[in-house]
C-alpha cells in the first residue's frame, strides 16, 4: 500500500542541447523538484506547484507522452513509508532559480554532468529516460 504520493518534473531548458535543473536538498542529495500531491490536486497541478515553490519558475510546459513513476521506501522515525513519485518532463525558458528553504543549492547541467551529479540510481535512470524521450521527439 502506498503511504505517500508525490509529483515533480525533470525540468530542462534549451531544446538543442538541453540543460537539466538539479536541486541540492538540505539532506545532502541532488534530485529533481518534487513534492507531495495535495488533496483535490492532479499530478500535473502538484508538479507545477512544487516547481514554483521550490524554484520560483512559473513558465513550465509539460511534454505530452512522458510520465514516469518511481517507488521507494524510507524511514520516517520508526515507521517504514512506501512512497510513489510521478515525474513528468517539462521545458522552461527561465534559467533564474529562487530556491526554497528545502534546498541549499541548484545547478543547470548538461546530461553527462547531470547524471553524475544526481545522487540516487532511480533519478539517474529517470534522466536517461528523459534524454531518450527528447532524442526520439527531435527525430
Amino acid at each position: 500500500m502506498v503511504d505517500e504520493r508525490s509529483a515533480g518534473a525533470v525540468l530542462f531548458s534549451n531544446n538543442e542541447d538541453p540543460e537539466f535543473l538539479l536541486l541540492h536538498y538540505t539532506a545532502g542529495h541532488w534530485d529533481f523538484p518534487k513534492g507531495n500531491i495535495e488533496q483535490n490536486e492532479s499530478e500535473t497541478q502538484a508538479a507545477t506547484r512544487e516547481i514554483r515553490e521550490e524554484t520560483g519558475i512559473t513558465d513550465v510546459e509539460f511534454l505530452d507522452g512522458f510520465r514516469n513513476k518511481i517507488s521507494y521506501k524510507y524511514r520516517k522515525g520508526k515507521r517504514l513509508v512506501e512512497k510513489e513519485v510521478v515525474l513528468f518532463l517539462a521545458r522552461t525558458e527561465t534559467k533564474e532559480v529562487k530556491i526554497s528553504h528545502e534546498h541549499i543549492g541548484y545547478a543547470w547541467k548538461k546530461y553527462d554532468e547531470a547524471v553524475n551529479q544526481l545522487t540516487f540510481k532511480n533519478a539517474k535512470n529517470l534522466l536517461a529516460s528523459a534524454k531518450e524521450f527528447l532524442q526520439k521527439s527531435a527525430s
